[in-house]
């Protein structure tokens, strides 16, 4: 027997932009077990969320995540929503809607431009976020800021789109979808490419649903759930199918979020096209009654939950929240055994790893 050694991978590692130690017990190059260690970025949100009056929270909630904030201030208002309950103006829903697809859309294309760059593909990098540049445009301009856009508010959205605006989406959108397919293209059918990710970090569909895990990482394995499925905001007048891949390997994982940036883009198209007239937001008055309700919704990087617990003041009693990252790090225990040590940062960088997520 080989003899063993144990080394840190992280929490700094160049090819790992997110604060998660994993401990790799290896013989010679070979992984033969490992074991996460989380906790550097610990912030206390869920607690401080009982502090604030409800309309703060959102802010402290968009925080929990820089690149899917918006999706988090939309969760969190859909949720504190329900305790009321009240009822959402349509149009409302709808940009809710488009402003969650295109959050989708630059987080893919940022995690497309990472996945490049731990190839060594620099140009590819650069182009893939040269593409994302666009989508954070768009976001500045109808939400007003690039990615912490703080545009959901308790109701409805802050923010509309007119007629203008809608026109350069448009544009702009068919653009990037061009861009995105002829440089994915190119991606997925290179050599290197291939041989470092077909085979590598496989997830069978048996052990994705015995482990809990979600969103693109649960699909690529060939298990078709998605949280859209449910309908919420505008997603039930959209044609939204889940994209599934079936190889449950590092390769899967890429082609799943490669078919879900092109599938987000139409869907944003579609949406502008179907938003109906209206306000974009419903008056609030009073506390909510006590009562408690749960909303889950689809991340970029799969479900996030939440729980929220009145108790007919202006806090809230209890807020819990659980990430996709949290769900999808046991996994990394069954892929990484077996695998060389020069595999694992890919196979990492396949689950999107969030850290700020998962530890709040």
């Amino acid at each position: 027997m080989a003899p063993r050694t144990i080394t840190p991978f992280g929490p700094q590692h160049p090819v790992l932009p997110e604060p998660i130690q994993l401990k790799l017990t290896l013989e010679d190059e070979k992984v033969v077990d490992v074991m996460p260690a989380i906790g550097y970025g610990h912030r206390g949100i869920e607690k401080a969320c009982e502090l604030n009056e409800y309309p703060k929270n959102i802010y402290l909630c968009e925080r929990i995540c820089g690149i899917c904030s918006c999706i988090h201030g939309i969760t969190y208002c859909e949720v504190v929503e329900s305790l009321w309950p009240m009822d959402i103006p349509p149009r409302a829903k709808y940009l809710r809607t488009i402003f969650s697809e295109m959050s989708r859309t630059h987080s893919h294309l940022l995690w497309l431009g990472l996945l490049a760059d731990a190839f060594g593909f620099e140009s590819m990098f650069m182009q893939y976020w040269r593409i994302r540049e666009k989508v954070l445009d768009l976001l500045e301009l109808t939400a007003g800021h690039r990615v912490t856009q703080s545009v959901s508010i308790i109701g409805g959205v802050r923010r509309d789109i007119d007629a203008d605006m809608k026109k350069h989406c448009i544009e702009v959108l068919k653009d990037v979808r061009k861009e995105v397919e002829a440089l994915s293209n190119v991606l997925v059918n290179d050599y290197t490419v291939k041989a470092r990710t077909i085979g590598k970090g496989v997830l069978s569909y048996d052990q994705a649903i015995a482990l809990g895990c979600c969103g693109p990482h649960l699909r690529a394995s060939g298990v078709k759930e998605d949280c859209r499925m449910q309908g919420y905001l505008a997603y039930g007048d959209l044609s939204f199918e889940p994209v599934v891949a079936s190889g449950g390997d590092s390769y899967s994982r890429a082609a799943v979020r490669i078919g879900e940036t092109i599938q987000a883009i139409d869907l944003q198209l579609e949406a502008l096209g179907k938003m109906p007239e209206g306000e974009i937001a419903a008056k609030v008055k009073g506390n909510p009654p006590a009562n408690e309700a749960t909303m889950r919704v689809e991340q970029p990087r799969g479900e996030v939950f939440y729980y929220a617990k009145g108790n007919g003041t202006r806090n809230l009693e209890r807020l819990r929240v659980r990430t996709p990252t949290y769900a999808n790090i046991p996994s990394l225990l069954v892929m990484l055994p077996g695998c060389e040590m020069a595999d694992v940062p890919i196979i990492v960088l396949s689950i999107d790893p969030c850290i700020s997520c998962t530890e709040r």
